[in-house]
């Protein structure tokens, strides 16, 4: 056996099947609790989580043959990357296998805001039938900025290709990557042109609150906003006055700052968020359909194939 490995959260069961073909013994405990995987973690070579709970330096510590890390979704910021690294311990994410519900779930975001979904499902189911109140705009010849163009802001990219838009696109840490689907600008361009700001970067310390009153501020036009990358990007305090002034016309949000009841309904912003009909809540369910729910173990258990220990 070339070691054992323990998922921690709700795996497609191809990652399972796929790990012991390759020569591992496998624990699927999904129920498993922070102080109970603290207990046993000592003996695996290798886990596998989703969101259940921060993989920290007291995990990583506890883990002491630990050899890899599973991350069954996109963002590695429940893990704790430097130290991980301080043990070369390697970690494996599948961003490969949510970047297609990502750019739907994005493109449906936006769709809903420009026509009023929201609102004029409300309002049917209330009495009231308004045409005029509820004119959308048309997405055809709008600019679309997409900040971070990795395998979500690219998958959103290629969605919106048949929509006959303009989509730039900045990237901080890529360049070259212009093509059919974008163009690469710098962030100068997308606060000059975009009339839709979609954002597709994971959580760092760099990028928390990145959109704040101030970047929004430099915005040329009133602009659609969308986020389907992590809520602490966007100060929701911030979002809420460019609602209000119309600096945001409508914003998409499948991620919040804080998520999750009974803490999100605490948030001294959350009735304002809640009661704004220019705004699209989702709870943080972008990358998570049913293809992507296979997808996602099934990229997982290619790395894991390819890994060498």
């Amino acid at each position: 056996m070339k070691g054992k490995i323990l998922i921690i959260d709700d795996l497609h069961p191809e990652f399972k099947e796929r790990a012991i073909l390759a020569g591992y013994e496998v624990d699927d405990l999904p129920q498993i609790t922070r102080a109970e995987t603290l207990a046993v973690i000592g003996e695996y070579t290798g886990i596998a989580v989703r969101t259940k709970f921060r993989i920290d330096s007291e995990v990583m510590e506890a883990g002491v043959n630990l050899r890899f890390i599973a991350r069954a979704g996109a963002g590695l910021d429940n893990i704790d990357e430097a130290y991980a690294a301080e043990r070369n311990i390697l970690l494996m994410n599948a961003p490969e296998g949510n970047r297609d519900a990502v750019g739907e779930h994005a493109t449906g975001l936006l769709l809903s805001l420009l026509n009023h979904f929201r609102r004029a499902d409300t309002e049917i189911r209330n009495g009231i039938w308004d045409r005029e109140g509820n004119r959308g705009y048309e997405l055809k010849g709008k600019t679309v900025g997409i900040i971070g163009y990795g395998f979500m802001g690219s998958s959103f990219a290629r969605k919106l290709a048949g929509f006959e838009v303009n989509v730039i696109a900045y990237d901080k840490y890529k360049t070259g990557f212009s093509d059919q689907y974008v163009r690469e600008c710098s962030m100068e361009e997308i606060v000059k042109h975009s009339d839709v700001l979609s954002l597709h970067i994971p959580l760092t310390p760099e990028t928390a609150q990145l959109v704040n009153e101030e970047y929004l501020f430099h915005f040329k036009k009133n602009i659609f906003l969308i986020n389907t990358a992590r809520g602490e990007v966007v100060n929701t305090t911030a979002l809420l006055a460019a609602l209000e002034s119309g600096k945001v016309i409508g914003a998409g949000l499948d991620v919040l700052e804080v998520e999750k009841f009974p803490k999100l309904g605490e948030q001294p912003w959350y009735e304002a968020l809640k009661g704004n009909e220019n705004v699209m809540l989702t709870p943080h369910v972008g990358g998570w359909t049913f293809e992507s729910y296979r997808k996602i173990s099934s990229v997982l258990a290619d790395k894991l194939e390819a890994a060498s220990f």
